[in-house]
C-alpha cells in the first residue's frame, strides 16, 4: 500500500511540475537570465510550503512511516556548505537546463535525451560517495 502512495505522490509531482512549466527547459532558461518571475514564484512556493510543512511536524511531532520520530541534528558551518553546495547544483541546473526532480519528469514525459543528464547525475553522486569521507561536512 505504501509503494501505491508513493508512486500516486509521483504521479501527481510530475503533472504538477508539466502543468506548472516547471520542467520546462525555456522557463529556466528565463529565470537564469532574470527574464521571468515565474519560476522564483515556484521556487518561492515551494520554501514557504517546506517551512510550514516543517513547522507542523515539529509542534504535532509527527512520526515517519515506520512510527520513528522525525530528528532535526544540528549542522555546523551551515553558511559555508549552503554556498558551495548551491552554486554547484546552480551551475549544473544551468548547464542541463534541468534540476533532479524535473529530469525524470522530462523522461516519463517522453523526452528520452535526458536519460543522459540521468545517468550523469547518478555517476555524480556514485562519485561523491566515493570521496564524501574526504571532503569536510
Amino acid at each position: 500500500m505504501r509503494k501505491l502512495y508513493f508512486f500516486l505522490v509521483g504521479i501527481a509531482f510530475g503533472i504538477i511540475m508539466i502543468k506548472s512549466e516547471a520542467a520546462s527547459w525555456f522557463r529556466i532558461f528565463e529565470m537564469f537570465y532574470f527574464q521571468s518571475f515565474h519560476m522564483y514564484g515556484i521556487i518561492g512556493s515551494a520554501i514557504i510550503t517546506g517551512v510550514i510543512g516543517n513547522q507542523i511536524i515539529k509542534i504535532f511531532k509527527i512520526k515517519d512511516f515506520n512510527n520513528n520520530s522525525i530528528q532535526y541534528p544540528n549542522k555546523d558551518n551551515t553558511f559555508k556548505r549552503y554556498i558551495i553546495g548551491g552554486s554547484i547544483f546552480g551551475l549544473g541546473w544551468a548547464l542541463v537546463g534541468a534540476c533532479p526532480g524535473p529530469m525524470f519528469v522530462l523522461f516519463g514525459a517522453g523526452f528520452y535525451s535526458v536519460i543522459i543528464i540521468i545517468i550523469s547525475a547518478v555517476l555524480g553522486t556514485f562519485l561523491y560517495g566515493l570521496i564524501q569521507n574526504k571532503l569536510p561536512h
